[in-house]
């Protein structure tokens, strides 16, 4: 299983970067790697939204889709993405987001995923780190153009 978490202080309201993470639609348009996105199914229970999401990604020769529960809970500012189908033998990843006292807030996001092909995993993981981060600044990237003022 490769597994990575971090915490990012950016000068957004936690309300903006939970909604910005929540807008999955739009990750084809800045999110590395994501190809398309295409929401299957919404469910809304209470304050808990939950939609199912399939997903393509590609890197170099690889092209796979696979299919997320993603449970957004906005009175606790919390997302949660839970694998349903596709390559892996299993993907969670977690957001949650907090304001901090002096303005902006702390975003926290840990993801763990592991492939079922052995590839697969080891091209993952040798890219891993790199991706990872390539993804977290393009979350910060396009929070700075969304919420220019």
């Amino acid at each position: 299983m490769t597994s990575r978490r971090t915490a990012t202080q950016v000068p957004y309201s936690a309300d903006r970067m939970f909604s910005l993470v929540a807008d999955v639609e739009r990750y084809p348009e800045f999110l590395p790697w994501c190809v398309a996105l295409r929401i299957v199914e919404t469910r809304k229970d209470g304050d808990i939204e939950t939609m199912t999401c399939d997903m393509v990604v590609a890197y170099k020769v690889f092209r796979e889709k696979f299919r997320s529960l993603v449970r957004l809970d906005r009175t606790a500012r919390r997302i949660e993405v839970n694998y349903v189908d596709g390559p892996f033998r299993s993907l969670t990843n977690d957001w949650a987001f907090r304001d901090l006292p002096q303005g902006g807030s702390n975003v926290d996001f840990s993801i763990a995923f592991e492939f079922r092909s052995v590839v697969l995993q080891a091209t993952a993981q040798a890219v891993f780190e790199k991706a990872f981060l390539k993804m977290s600044e393009a979350f910060v990237e396009r929070a700075r153009l969304v919420f220019t003022d």
